[in-house]
């Protein structure tokens, strides 16, 4: 390994924010906690062309502003997350008819709507060595926020189960999650769909405080026929960089749907936040 790769090398592990949570503007989630008593605060926002809503008949251009995340870091292995958003603007440019498009109150060629919750605990198992990786499980829940009346949501809960494993390789680190996903059927209250949810990125240090990163993330339907509405399968690549200061990170990200359900293309940007939140006794 030469000096400059080495340099590299050391300042993508020693930057507070790389193994932090949830990886802005990346969802591949990274093994590593943010430390016993600390604090990660992260917003943004993203736009995408061509959003299709299964459920609720609606398609368009979707604004998500803003995305908010928590994470509390409890001992030094655990963490607690938080996420969700306040406003989800969607710019309608079709209808058609659907399942639940008989509960739809949009008059206009708009609707707005909040972002639905999850709850989620990440626990480290194993801690990254010399020729090991680090593994963690994570466990989420997401909330039904969002109504059905507004198109944008699909009021049931949905369980998510995950396995991360995360190495890094001289200046690139790389991430594998991969797991099962439970999902509400929108339509009927005593059926569900169980999904495979993976994602696999990359984030390669290019100077002591900037990288480039991507990942592709998603989920498959694991159901014979047509699945239930809304939990078809679903796949993203993200490409975008990051940039620290202090215990601040700046980060943006381009996007492109990979599956038939998905948006076209999107863009998204934001910032992360650490700090000493409390001590344990």
């Amino acid at each position: 390994m030469s000096i400059r790769t080495g340099i590299v090398t050391a300042a993508l592990c020693a930057l507070p924010l790389t193994c932090a949570a949830q990886q802005r503007p990346l969802v591949t989630e990274d093994p590593e906690t943010i430390g016993a008593g600390r604090m990660l605060i992260e917003a943004g926002v993203d736009y995408t062309r061509e959003v299709d809503y299964p459920a609720s008949g609606l398609s368009g251009n979707l604004l998500r502003a803003p995305l908010i995340g928590l994470s509390m870091g409890v001992g030094a292995i655990g963490e607690i997350q938080i996420d969700g958003g306040l406003r989800n603007h969607l710019a309608i440019t079709g209808r058609r008819p659907a399942a639940l498009s008989h509960f739809l109150v949009v008059p206009g060629d708009s609707t707005t709507d909040v972002e639905d919750m999850t709850v989620g605990t990440k626990v480290r198992l194993v801690s990254e060595g010399t020729s090991r990786p680090s593994i963690a499980l994570r466990s989420a829940t997401r909330l039904p926020m969002a109504g059905n009346e507004k198109g944008l949501g699909l009021d049931t809960m949905d369980f998510y189960s995950t396995l991360l494993v995360a190495k890094t390789i001289q200046s690139v680190r790389f991430v594998g999650n991969i797991g099962l996903g439970i999902l509400g059927d929108p339509t009927r209250g005593d059926r569900q769909n169980d999904v495979i949810m993976y994602g696999v990125s990359f984030a390669r240090a290019i100077a002591t405080n900037s990288e480039v990163v991507g990942e592709v993330n998603g989920r498959k339907d694991t159901r014979e026929g047509d699945p239930p509405p809304g939990t078809e399968s679903r796949s993203m690549f993200r490409f975008g960089a990051r940039h620290t200061i202090g215990s601040w990170r700046a980060d943006a990200a381009i996007m492109f749907g990979l599956a038939a359900a998905d948006p076209t293309v999107g863009m998204a940007a934001g910032f992360t936040y650490v700090f000493d939140a409390f001590q344990f006794p």
